[in-house]
């Protein structure tokens, strides 16, 4: 071989090598630089999308990088069906409620009802949030009601801080900045109630979080594990009604939501427009991870107008 071929195939090998490493490195992303990477954690296949599913529409609907996560496969979550048919019936379900939102949508196959802060999931959770390259990062607080929520804001938490340690799960490259992490809105009081630290407008996005919604029938028209078959004689059997169902007893709990935290939506949006916001999410910032200013929220969150 002569040295002019020698020197050729040099150049092609270490131009494909230079490729390879461009397109895993960040700078690959260079031409996406403006664009934002979320992950939001929920406990169950319908969590994330209760909690957060509006501003991941309207994220969604700038060109930004949206992911829900389900912690558990949810296969204990009905009254009348588990097991491996109701997982998969949960996981379609949010994959539909995915495709209504704009996002994309993960379910770990992990027992309903038996998520534990192990280090085995920690390293799951760790590795989500490193090969997602997030910049926000949502989950449950670690005082709520149900122990799969609760644990799921502790692994969040004790994952805050490994995600950037290089040789905590070294098969995984950590991420160089931390993300800011967030706590979805919940009503309990002991030991600390919530503070909304951001509270976003839904109203241009509410249809699409009512569809979302509606996509989650084993849970929203057939009661999830608390329901009976008393509940759902209450439920409108066509879609239509069903819509109109879901409009008014969902769309009630966002309404409180704005309602709650009236004061905060003023602070966001100014006098006159938090006052006429109808429905609404609120997040509170996790003392782990990045603690942003509200310079830094407001491009978290690029909603508020000048």
């Amino acid at each position: 071989m002569s040295g002019s071929s020698r020197l050729a195939i040099a150049v092609f090998v270490l131009s494909f090598c230079t490729a390879a490493l461009w397109l895993h490195s960040p700078l690959a992303l260079a031409e996406d630089n403006a664009k934002l990477r979320i992950l939001c954690f929920g406990a169950h296949p319908d969590d994330a999308e209760y909690k957060a599913g509006g501003v991941a529409a309207k994220w969604a609907e700038q060109g930004h990088h949206v992911k829900f996560v389900s912690v558990t496969n949810g296969d204990i979550g009905h009254w009348q069906i588990a097991g491996g048919p109701l997982a998969q019936r949960r996981s379609a379900e949010v994959q539909q409620a995915a495709r209504a939102l704009g996002i994309e949508t993960e379910v770990l196959d992990i027992h309903d009802g038996e998520l534990l802060p192990t280090l085995e999931n920690r390293r799951t959770l760790t590795r989500l949030i490193r090969n997602w390259k997030a910049d926000i990062v949502m989950s449950h607080r670690p005082n709520d009601y149900h122990p799969d929520h609760r644990y799921t804001g502790v692994l969040v938490q004790d994952a805050a801080f490994m995600v950037t340690v290089p040789f905590f799960c070294p098969d995984t490259p950590p991420l160089k900045n931390n993300p800011v992490f967030f706590y979805y809105s919940d009503g309990f009081q002991k030991p600390n109630p919530f503070t909304p630290d951001v509270i976003v407008s839904i109203d241009e996005t509410f249809d699409k979080k009512i569809n979302a919604v509606h996509a989650l029938p084993s849970q929203v028209y057939e009661g999830g594990a608390s329901g009976s078959e008393a509940f759902m004689k209450d439920i409108p059997k066509d879609e239509a009604g069903r819509r109109a169902w879901a409009i008014q007893h969902h769309g009630g709990r966002y309404a409180a939501v704005a309602d709650r935290y009236r004061d905060a939506l003023t602070k966001w949006y100014g006098k006159d427009r938090g006052k006429s916001i109808k429905y609404a999410e609120a997040f509170e910032i996790c003392e782990y991870g990045r603690r942003p200013g509200t310079e830094e929220l407001k491009k978290l969150f690029p909603f508020f107008s000048p």
